[in-house]
């Protein structure tokens, strides 16, 4: 069995400041929106899936640095284009017209140049002719192909994109055969708490190098297991053979890893410190695990310090995880401890269980009952034609892929569905055909209704 191929990754790396964001945004296009507009949920989101030319991409915006503890900000810059060079296919550079050439563009760009991934330049903020002359000195820099852009008012903001596209390998990287009934599980989380750990639990040896200092781990490594459950592959985004200090690359610049890894992978292990309780960072790289539809278990790391199952907070401690991650509320929450190896033994069964019900097709009738039960027990809000407001119907129902399962549903007027009465939907199909844990993709199509 070959695995799916990954689609490739742009990182855009630069300077505190040049647009990176803006330019993101633009890229994404108006599907970059607030995820939830709730306390404690992620905001905003750090890869979009992007098509240039018929070609997709994955692009990955990895502004919000923190200071190096050595090197300061110079050093976190750094060490974000080393992990963006790592783990991306391509790398999209931004400066700053406005700002001029500054030493730190140079180290960048150096830093850039000695690989041999496909580097872009965008010479951000022209947002008038009369900037045009700036861009001249960024030649210096020795990077093309190089656009003089304008990412607030989109002015030449894809042609540097689909110029740097063109320059990815025609095919993508193909990943290596496995057996029948293997799977790709992804270990991702937050720095520290506890993913390496796990991994050496799961694999019953110190398969991984592990330190009580965050960002220990740099690079992916794939632990092949054996169990009475068939072939498990292990894509652990913590994997650093060696204890190094913390290359301190920000948050969105580790997401890169994340990223790759998901794309890589069947199911995730979603980590948590159970002790410190869900964050603002562990519910971002939660927003990458559904970003990627890869169905997910919430693993509640550390439990033996929340006092076990009997213990007094353990109630709390599950309210609180819940109501952080309440985006992914239907995905299973398993509490375990790496250290002493309590609940461990439930996780790949979990793994594999979701991966099953992931693939599963529904028969087009059977799909269809639920759908007519599902609108009679609770009808949409009335939908707005002209001046005349009209109920929407729902008229069938069509699976259209697995893994994830997707599906239209075609009515009568799908601009007037509101997000609530999808969300319900969703939830129903979920409870009714057991894809508690999975992403499911709702897509509605107009039709009209016979006279």
């Amino acid at each position: 069995m070959t695995q799916p191929r990954a689609l490739p990754i742009i990182a855009i790396v630069g300077r505190p400041n040049v647009g990176k964001s803006t330019l993101f945004n633009r890229y994404a296009g108006h599907r970059r929106a607030l995820v939830e507009d709730t306390p404690g949920l992620t905001r905003d989101r750090i890869v979009e899936e992007v098509e240039v030319e018929g070609r997709r991409v994955l692009v990955v915006d990895t502004a919000g640095l923190e200071p190096d503890a050595e090197g300061g900000l110079s050093g976190a810059i750094q060490a974000q284009a080393r992990t963006a060079l790592r783990e991306a296919d391509a790398v999209l550079l931004v400066v700053d017209a406005q700002a001029g050439l500054l030493p730190e563009d140079e180290r960048i760009a150096a830093e850039l140049r000695r690989s041999d991934k496909p580097v872009g330049l965008a010479v951000n903020k022209v947002d008038h002719p009369r900037h045009a002359e700036r861009v001249l000195e960024f030649h210096a820099l020795g990077i093309e192909p190089m656009e003089g852009i304008s990412a607030a008012h989109g002015i030449h903001a894809f042609e540097v994109l689909e110029a740097l596209v063109e320059r990815l390998p025609a095919q993508p990287e193909v990943t290596e055969e496995l057996e029948e009934g293997a799977l790709r599980v992804a270990v991702v989380g937050r720095p520290n708490v506890g993913k390496s750990s796990l991994v050496n639990r799961l694999a019953g040896e110190e398969r991984v190098v592990v330190a009580d200092e965050p960002g220990t781990t740099r690079d992916s490594i794939d632990l092949r297991l054996e169990d009475e459950f068939g072939t498990t592959v292990l894509v652990d985004t913590a994997g650093l053979r060696r204890t190094a200090k913390r290359e301190a690359g920000g948050e969105r610049g580790g997401a890169i890893m994340a990223v790759r890894a998901l794309e890589r992978a069947q199911v995730a292990l979603l980590v948590i410190d159970a002790a410190e309780g869900a964050t603002e960072q562990d519910a971002r790289v939660a927003g990458l695990v559904r970003d990627r539809c890869r169905p997910a278990v919430i693993v509640a790391n550390k439990w033996d310090r929340v006092g076990g199952e009997d213990g007094p907070d353990a109630g709390r401690v599950r309210e609180e995880i819940r109501r952080r991650l309440r985006f992914i509320e239907d995905a299973p929450l398993i509490p375990v401890s790496a250290k002493t190896g309590a609940g461990v033994g439930r996780l790949l069964a979990e793994a594999r269980r979701l991966h099953e019900n992931a693939g599963r097709r529904i028969p087009t009738a059977e799909l269809n009952r639920w759908l007519e039960d599902a609108t009679a027990r609770h009808q949409p809000a009335l939908g707005q034609r002209g001046v005349t407001r009209r109920p929407i119907r729902f008229f069938y129902a069509t699976q259209t892929s697995a893994t994830p399962p997707s599906f239209v549903l075609f009515c009568t007027d799908p601009r007037h569905v509101k997000e609530d009465y999808r969300r319900y939907l969703e939830n129903r199909l979920r409870e009714a055909f057991g894809y508690q844990g999975v992403p499911v993709r709702l897509r509605l199509r107009a039709r009209r209704e016979r006279a």
